[in-house]
């Protein structure tokens, strides 16, 4: 199945072809390059310092050069899909990116690098706004659905770990340029093989669209409780996964004296816990007991692996005090990212899709910075702990949001809506 099916019957697409998992792979392909993107570069900024000749103060820019614009963008380039066709962005985004990387890796002083950073957040922004809803349109069964945003769950999960430990090898080994020379064969790939298996989709237009509407969200999503409540979930669930990436990479290196690589490997446990609960688990309790109930059962893993994380001790061993705490939070994360996703996305209108992704990836980002900036001067002030315990009462608030979805009130509008589409 490709997009352009997307608009025909439910009984002409009620099953899955070929195409649709071509389709599936090249999203989840592109989803992970950027993830990459964002965490490979981390263990090059050293390196980078030295031959390029940044200052300290300019260094950060190497990362917040691509994430800012990253998450400027998200929400004009997922309406920009709904306007003129979301295969035409996610593949210009990804061409984008793909250039921009060669760009990178070619840079030699401090403004070609964050220049080259910057249109690379661009690109990334552009494919990744429109990927849930593509993938969205993949789908016609909820079951079907859920385990796309599962694999795409993963694939998020296991970038940032790989990404670690890839920016590690790829430095010590060949070169830091390497670290952003390695997209462009993947993208390259994806690109050829994108272009052959999504098809084009229907589109009013940029100039019909912004006639009938200018704005960036369209006011259907922006009163639709069930959309936007799930979208209140995932602003606290990445205010804790990104506090927890923070603050026990911290922990890792400079209590337990691990180096990059072996922080890296560190993450495998929750890697591993995701991929087993979300690929595995997740979808299957969902259709059995509902994406809400599981959701909530997720939440509740999460917070009980945040008040593990709070109690590490000063003097710790990753395999007594660490590990579990590792997989009990990544297990919990496993089981609600996909059905978090599921359901806003399935609150939205098929024609307003993309802007609907580019929402979702947005309240990531502003859950993740925001969530994090709080965190950190918690931690500053209050001690590791303080800044665990403060990212699980964020998460609180989000279970009991979702425990309030759990109860029908506001997902039944949602499947009110689907069945009249």
């Amino acid at each position: 199945m490709t997009l352009q099916q997307c608009d025909a019957p439910l009984s002409d697409r009620s099953h899955r072809t070929p195409s649709t998992s071509w389709a599936l792979l090249v999203l989840s392909a592109t989803q992970l390059m950027v993830i990459l993107d964002g965490t490979i570069v981390n263990v090059a900024l050293p390196t980078i310092r030295t031959d390029l000749g940044f200052s300290d103060t300019g260094l950060s820019w190497v990362v917040n050069a691509f994430f800012v614009v990253f998450a400027v963008l998200l929400l004009p380039a997922g309406r920009l899909g709904d306007l003129v066709g979301r295969r035409r962005v996610f593949l210009a985004g990804l061409a984008l990116f793909t250039v921009a990387s060669v760009a990178c890796g070619l840079a030699t002083g401090p403004t070609w690098l964050l220049t080259a950073r910057a249109v690379q957040g661009a690109g990334g922004a552009l494919t990744s706004a429109v990927v849930l809803g593509m993938i969205a349109g993949l789908y016609v069964e909820d079951a079907a659905r859920a385990r796309a945003f599962a694999l795409l769950a993963f694939v998020g999960a296991a970038g940032a770990s790989i990404g670690v430990v890839a920016g590690g090898v790829l430095t010590d080994l060949v070169s830091w340029r390497w670290v952003f020379w390695v997209n462009v064969p993947l993208g390259a790939v994806v690109l050829v093989v994108g272009a052959l298996v999504l098809a084009r989709d229907s589109a009013p237009g940029l100039g019909a669209g912004l006639a009938a509407s200018k704005a960036l969200v369209p006011s259907t999503l922006l009163r639709s409780r069930a959309f936007l409540l799930p979208n209140v979930v995932l602003f606290t669930m990445t205010t804790a996964g990104f506090s927890f990436q923070f603050l026990t990479a911290l922990y890792l290196q400079d209590t337990l004296r691990l180096d990059a690589l072996h922080t890296g490997l560190a993450y495998l446990p929750v890697t591993l816990a995701i991929a087993v609960t979300s690929l595995g688990l997740s979808g299957r309790l969902a259709s059995r007991s509902g994406p809400a109930r599981v959701l909530v059962v997720g939440l509740l893993l999460f917070v009980v692996g945040m008040l593990m994380m709070a109690a590490l001790p000063d003097h710790g061993a990753y395999a007594v005090h660490v590990a579990p705490g590792f997989v009990v939070m990544g297990a919990g994360f496993g089981l609600a990212m996909p059905q978090v996703t599921a359901l806003a996305m399935a609150a939205a209108p098929g024609d307003h899709a993309g802007a609907a992704s580019g929402f979702v990836g947005t309240t990531q980002q502003v859950g993740g910075a925001v969530g994090l900036a709080v965190v950190a001067l918690v931690a500053v002030h209050l001690g590791r702990a303080g800044g665990f315990l403060v990212a699980a009462a964020a998460l609180a608030v989000g279970t009991a949001v979702a425990g309030y979805l759990a109860t029908g009130t506001a997902t039944r509008a949602t499947s009110s809506r689907a069945n009249v589409r």
